[in-house]
């Protein structure tokens, strides 16, 4: 029996069929718990799942279920959504940029103690707040020079400089804080080797502050599996981690963390799409989803296109007379449009559909509600 509880996924008017004309994101909990235990059994420290990726309560209850008791949250909403499915979990708000409405909240309503910082001024609001430092820990979040291994370069809103850093480390220090360092590699990042230069830059950075950090975040940004991607050896990048860390802190390094969302979730969940009109003339087709719904990423990040398939077909469709589409979402704007066309059959029609797999991360938590679409429905599976 799943842990959750939902009615049968081929009910047409609960989940998106022929009867409402919605888009479905059908999650298998047996497969998110599985990728989370991947994580909880190898990676070399705590496991925290970053809610943005995908914030569903039903999802954070499967992951707790699973064994995750740590969730990066960003916001005061992802905290609440935390607490509702799983009360005791440790919250780690590692937004740097927070008001003093929202430090408030973390502290007080959601009993939060972790903060990133990279700004001497988010450091100075967050002491405001703070009655017991002891409690409470400073990951101080650093950049370095962006690479070419990540789709997504997060350096460019978020880390502070060396200088910048080592105050930090220095000032939160001396004012009694608990200390670490935190960085992002950048999202789907399909190399280890940035992992391994950030952690050498960690200690560098430990060193000339002068500060033993009591814990290293190294992030999110391990990959998942998307059109033209092999399965990623997610044991090759945590046997780095480990061993950098290692060398690089000269055998005693610091509790080691990571806060992976995509990889633990997209590979759970596939996007039902239904065809509303075929315009086969012109090789377009027109879906009830698309770029303003759970296909959004795949529109900012053409590395990150999913794979498609036909629900309802016989398997090897594929064999079968294939026309390249010119594939539009439901909305009236123009830019609604995948950027790429797909190989699908030369005879679909009206009502057939069209899949997207791995699609539990950045679907349903960065659809927008334009023209009256994009309500993706979330439909929990085995």
């Amino acid at each position: 029996m799943g842990l959750i509880q939902q009615q049968n996924w081929h009910d047409p008017i609960s989940f998106g069929g022929a009867a409402d004309n919605g888009p479905v994101l059908h999650l298998s909990e047996g497969q998110l718990m599985s990728q989370a235990r991947r994580f909880i059994d190898n990676f070399p420290g705590k496991v925290s799942y970053a809610v943005k990726a995908n914030s569903d309560k039903r999802v954070i209850e499967i992951l707790h279920a699973a064994g995750i008791r740590c969730f990066d949250v960003a916001s005061l909403v992802e905290m609440a959504t935390v607490r509702a499915a799983a009360p005791c979990a440790i919250l780690h708000y590692h937004n740097p940029v927070r008001s003093l409405h929202e430090v408030s909240g973390a502290i007080n309503e959601f009993r939060c103690k972790r903060f990133a910082v990279d700004h001497m001024d988010e450091l100075a609001k967050l002491d405001t707040m703070v009655s017991n430092r002891g409690y409470v820990e400073i990951a101080v979040r650093f950049a370095i020079e962006p690479h070419v291994d990540a789709v997504q370069d997060f350096s460019t809103k978020f880390g502070a400089t060396d200088t910048v850093c080592i105050d930090l480390l220095r000032k939160a220090k001396a004012l009694g804080y608990r200390t670490g360092l935190t960085f992002h590699p950048g999202s789907q990042t399909l190399n280890p080797l940035p992992y391994e230069t950030h952690i050498k830059h960690a200690a560098r950075l430990s060193e000339m502050a002068e500060c033993k950090i009591e814990f290293l975040n190294v992030g999110g940004g391990f990959p998942s599996i998307y059109a033209g991607d092999n399965d990623p050896a997610l044991e090759r990048f945590f046997e780095v981690i480990r061993s950098t860390a290692d060398n690089a802190f000269n055998g005693n390094p610091p509790k080691l963390e990571c806060e992976p969302g995509r990889a633990i979730v997209a590979p759970a969940a596939t996007l039902h799409t239904q065809v509303k009109a075929v315009r086969r003339d012109r090789s377009e087709l027109f879906l009830n989803d698309g770029i303003y719904g759970g296909l959004m990423e795949a529109s900012q990040f053409p590395a990150l296109f999913p794979v498609h398939d036909m629900q309802g077909r016989n398997p090897d469709w594929r064999n079968t007379e294939l026309r390249n589409w010119k594939v539009f979402g439901p909305t009236c704007d123009p830019v609604d449009v995948l950027p790429r066309v797909l190989a699908l059959p030369a005879d679909i029609h009206d009502g057939e559909q069209v899949t997207f797999g791995g699609m539990g991360a950045y679907s349903t938590a960065t659809a927008t509600r334009f023209n009256g679409y994009g309500d993706v429905k979330l439909a929990i599976t085995p």
